[in-house]
């Protein structure tokens, strides 16, 4: 079945998921420190959070997180892959996934699904700098989110 998605005014969710988002709240600030202490201080049962906790997140949160997919050729050496994700981390990039093909004729393609929310340069400068890598034959964007 498809996820769906909405947009709900607080006031008219159930108590049970609002305590939820409560109790998440005080384990990120770190005010809490265990999900027994965070139910309690809110008035939640541990079942209730557990069957709520991985359906309910800030608006806001959800859209600091973007994630990006880019495409790379790159020559097969030692070392080539490392000195891409040494420039994405850099950059302040984090990255999710790296999915890399067999080489064929000396290149390998490489597709990495990097979180960009904290980065500090632009995207484009990312791509620009991967591309300036010797060996990189070419970098671009493929997919994002």
């Amino acid at each position: 079945m498809k996820e769906r998605y909405y947009l709900v005014r607080e006031d008219i969710l159930p108590e049970a998921v609002v305590k939820t988002m409560q109790v998440k709240q005080l384990l990120a600030a770190g005010d809490i420190k265990t999900v027994h202490e965070a139910v309690e201080q809110v008035g939640l049962s541990r079942s209730a959070f557990y069957k709520y906790k991985d359906g309910i997140h800030l608006i806001n949160q959800l859209e600091r997180e973007r994630i990006v997919t880019i495409s790379i050729d790159m020559e097969h050496r030692a070392g080539m892959l490392s000195k891409v994700l040494s420039l994405v981390a850099s950059l302040g990039g984090n990255v999710l996934t790296i999915n890399q093909s067999i080489p064929l004729q000396g290149i390998a393609n490489v597709v990495i699904s990097v979180e960009v929310s904290r980065m500090d340069d632009d995207l484009g400068d990312m791509l620009e700098g991967m591309r300036d890598c010797a060996g990189v034959k070419r970098a671009h964007l493929i997919g994002q989110g």
